[in-house]
């Protein structure tokens, strides 16, 4: 399936910036599912200071804005051809080695909550283990917008029993861990047919399996990724893989608005 993207992210303040400095991972890379067809960056209020790959295999880009401008803009557009694989995206690459998805971060450190999840589920492979977690994740975590946010780490989400898709891929992705597995986060898009127009982009896990290597699991459609799913970032975490963040110095109000389309 081909996908026709555009995820626009703009700030606007009510009074000029001291500083602000934006980190961008919005740019997708072809491997695994996926192929690039065409993808193009543009930033209105601010200027561009550098480009890397990150540790994960992120392109990253640094932004920076200060004084005069009073908003940023920063929108990207393009295509993506993807096919369904059941959610394999194949051997593990990149700088950061497979062991440093085995350890927890803050937003994965397991508690009681995790533990019990995680010796909940029973015996047979190791795909079998972790498509009972996924439907375990799906069963005890309701999809529930505003009842967490950003810093809202694994264990409180499982606890309070709901969260968004960022949360479901945090206790799927503890819980993986104290299974024995490598996980990691995914940051990306999903095409959702008769809804094109959306709040904000997506985010699911994916653990590492014998033989198979990565293979994404969406806790919050209980489905493994198949060829509406376009991967735009990967980490040990949200803050690894977020697609937009930054730090600002200054006093004036911030606002923020994100539009995203994900069309066929």
């Amino acid at each position: 399936m081909r996908l026709k993207i555009t995820h626009r992210t703009e700030y606007s303040y009510v009074a000029p910036l001291g500083y602000a400095l934006q980190r961008l991972r919005l740019t997708p890379y072809s491997g695994g599912a996926q192929t690039v067809r065409s993808w193009s960056l543009a930033i209105e209020g601010a200027r561009e200071e550098v480009r890397f790959v990150d540790q994960f295999g992120n392109e990253t880009i640094l932004i920076s804005a200060e004084g005069g401008p009073h908003a940023i803009v920063v929108e990207v557009r393009g295509e993506v051809d993807v096919q369904d694989t059941t959610g394999v995206t194949g051997l593990h690459r990149g700088f950061a080695p497979l062991w440093l998805f085995t350890a927890a971060t803050p937003l994965t450190m397991p508690g009681e909550g995790i533990a019990a999840l995680a010796a909940s589920i029973g015996e047979g492979s190791e795909l079998e283990r972790l498509h009972g977690l996924m439907a375990a994740v799906a069963k005890e975590v309701a999809y529930v917008k505003g009842t967490t946010d950003a810093a809202t780490a694994a264990e409180d989400a499982l606890l309070r029993k709901s969260g968004v898709c960022q949360d479901h891929a945090h206790v799927f992705i503890s819980a993986a861990r104290a299974l024995g597995f490598p996980a990691r986060y995914i940051s990306g898009y999903l095409y959702s047919g008769d809804a094109p127009q959306q709040a904000a982009s997506h985010a699911w896990a994916e653990a590492h399996v014998s033989q198979l290597g990565w293979v994404g699991f969406d806790p919050s459609n209980d489905m493994c990724p198949d060829d509406r799913y376009v991967r735009l970032a990967t980490g040990r975490d949200y803050r690894d893989a977020v697609p937009v963040s930054g730090i600002r110095h200054g006093s004036g109000e911030e606002l923020l608005a994100v539009s995203v389309t994900v069309e066929q």
